[in-house]
């Protein structure tokens, strides 16, 4: 919580830094604009919830940008816009959120005050798992109704929390292996049972994301060159009672990844596949190892692994 404050306090201290310290500018004519900083569409991606354990906590802040600071005091309130995520859906096809149910999520507070030469004030949004189908995808819309002071950003004024109803979204441990060989440990050998010619370069017991893109797609960033160069994840999943199936699983690097190697001179020989079957029903460890040569001259081969936390 420190740090997410300390983070919010110095956006407004360089915000109201940058603007007194702009020459030959009349400050006469700045307003006050109330903004929660890091939110709107624009930072959508920032809002999903992908987080492992059943309750999860989040924090927003709720900011007063200006030249100077306030001689009087600003309230503020705050509400959830079920408008907002219906325009949501209306203006993007690839996932139909559903409302956040209710008891599913509590507000720590729906106004506040932000006393006078103060600038921030923060608010705690806490959601319970148990209450949400994993393979629904829902929302939550918070959004700054109102304050006594200044306007209301335009942008920066409604934070749209989201889960993505995806069976193998959260926190997982990651393995990377590299072989400068070009060739890997061995046709047919597996990795992460330290089968054959070990790996020339490790990075074991790492923490990474698998990210949600649709219910039946995931991302997960694999570590070769640092590139943020992602494995694309599609499948098809049927439901029979209580039991649920995978099929159809392909991988891929969509071609704006290619293009960061391509700008950094690697080339990827061989596209990416599954070292090990993934998933085929929900009674299965969910663990993904997936390999792929890429590199200068001779190729690197590269296996990365997966397990859920």
């Amino acid at each position: 919580m420190k740090k997410i404050l300390f983070i919010l306090t110095l956006a407004a201290v360089s915000l109201s830094s940058c603007l007194k310290d702009k020459p030959n500018t009349d400050f006469s004519g700045i307003g006050t604009v109330i903004e929660l900083p890091y939110a709107g569409l624009q930072y959508f991606g920032n809002d999903a919830i992908t987080d492992a354990g059943p309750t999860i906590t989040r924090q927003f802040g709720i900011n007063i940008a200006s030249a100077k600071t306030l001689s009087t005091a600003t309230n503020y309130t705050i509400a959830v816009d079920d408008n907002l995520r219906t325009a949501y859906n209306t203006a993007n096809s690839a996932v139909s959120f559903s409302p956040m149910p209710a008891g599913s999520y509590t507000i720590s507070k729906l106004s506040g005050t932000i006393p006078a030469g103060g600038r921030l004030d923060s608010v705690t949004v806490t959601f319970d798992k148990s209450k949400l189908d994993p393979s629904l995808s829902y929302m939550l819309v918070i959004k700054l109704a109102s304050a006594t002071n200044g306007i209301l950003s335009g942008n920066f004024n409604a934070h749209y929390y989201h889960f993505i109803g995806n069976d193998f979204a959260g926190t997982y441990t990651w393995d990377y292996r590299r072989w400068q060989n070009g060739t890997g440990p061995g046709a047919g050998l597996i990795p992460s049972m330290n089968q054959g010619i070990p790996p020339d370069i490790t990075g074991l017991g790492q923490t990474t994301i698998i990210s949600p893109v649709t219910p039946n797609e995931f991302q997960m960033v694999t570590g070769y060159n640092g590139q943020g160069v992602n494995y694309d994840v599609t499948f098809t999943r049927t439901v029979s009672g209580s039991v649920v199936t995978y099929s159809n699983w392909s991988v891929q690097f969509l071609p704006g990844d290619i293009a960061k190697w391509t700008a950094a001179g690697i080339s990827n020989m061989q596209a990416p596949a599954f070292t090990i079957p993934p998933p085929t029903t929900n009674a299965d460890p969910k663990k993904f190892e997936l390999n792929y040569i890429s590199g200068g001259a001779h190729g690197r081969y590269i296996d990365d692994t997966y397990t859920k936390q």
